[in-house]
C-alpha cells in the first residue's frame, strides 16, 4: 500500500498569491480575502487546517509553493497505516438474546415512558412583547384616506367622490 493519503487532496486555487512573512508564517490573498497559514502549529485563519487535521487550500497553496510534501502536514488519522489498524480489530457477533448476561439490578429496573407527549407541529416562537404592545387592541385597522378607526378606505364617507 502506498504511503500517500486515502483521502481526497483538497483544490488550491491557482490564483492564489502567497507571500512568506516568516519561515511559517505565510498570508495567502485570494481573490479579496486574505488567509493566514502558520506551517509550524498547522493553523489557518479559514479554521479549516486545525478542525479536519487536512490541509485547507490556502495551506495547500502555501505547501505547493515552497515544494513540500502535504502528506507531511496531514494528521496520521487519514494515512493508510491507521485505516488498516482500525479494522486489525474483531468485532463480534452478538451471542441470542436469550444467551445474554444480563446483571440482576439492570433487569429489574423499571423504564417508564415520557411523563408528556410533545405536541405534533413547530413549536411557537417564544416573544416577549413590550408592555405598550400587551395594552393595544389587536386588529385594530384605520383608514389610510382620514386616519380614523372603524373602517377602512373604500368605505370611508371623507374620501372625494368622483362623479
Amino acid at each position: 500500500m502506498p504511503s500517500s493519503l486515502i483521502f481526497c487532496q483538497p483544490k488550491y486555487r491557482l490564483y492564489s498569491t502567497v507571500e512568506p512573512s516568516t519561515e511559517y508564517l505565510h498570508m495567502v490573498n485570494d481573490e479579496e480575502r486574505h488567509y493566514t497559514v502558520c506551517l509550524l502549529e498547522r493553523k489557518c485563519s479559514c479554521g479549516r487546517f486545525q478542525v479536519d487535521e487536512l490541509p485547507c487550500p490556502h495551506a495547500w497553496a502555501v505547501l505547493k509553493s515552497k515544494f513540500l510534501m502535504p502528506e507531511d502536514y496531514c494528521s496520521d488519522y487519514y494515512k493508510p497505516k491507521s485505516v488498516v489498524m482500525t479494522y486489525e480489530v474483531p468485532a463480534y457477533l452478538l451471542l441470542d438474546r436469550n444467551e445474554w448476561n444480563i446483571p440482576a439490578h439492570i433487569s429489574e429496573e423499571v423504564v417508564l415512558p415520557p411523563k408528556w407527549k410533545r405536541p405534533p407541529g413547530r413549536p411557537k416562537k417564544k416573544h416577549d412583547k413590550p408592555f405598550r404592545e400587551l395594552l393595544q387592541k389587536k386588529n385594530q385597522h384605520s383608514c389610510s384616506i382620514c386616519g380614523q378607526g372603524g373602517h377602512n378606505k373604500r368605505t370611508c364617507r371623507n374620501a372625494l367622490r368622483r362623479t
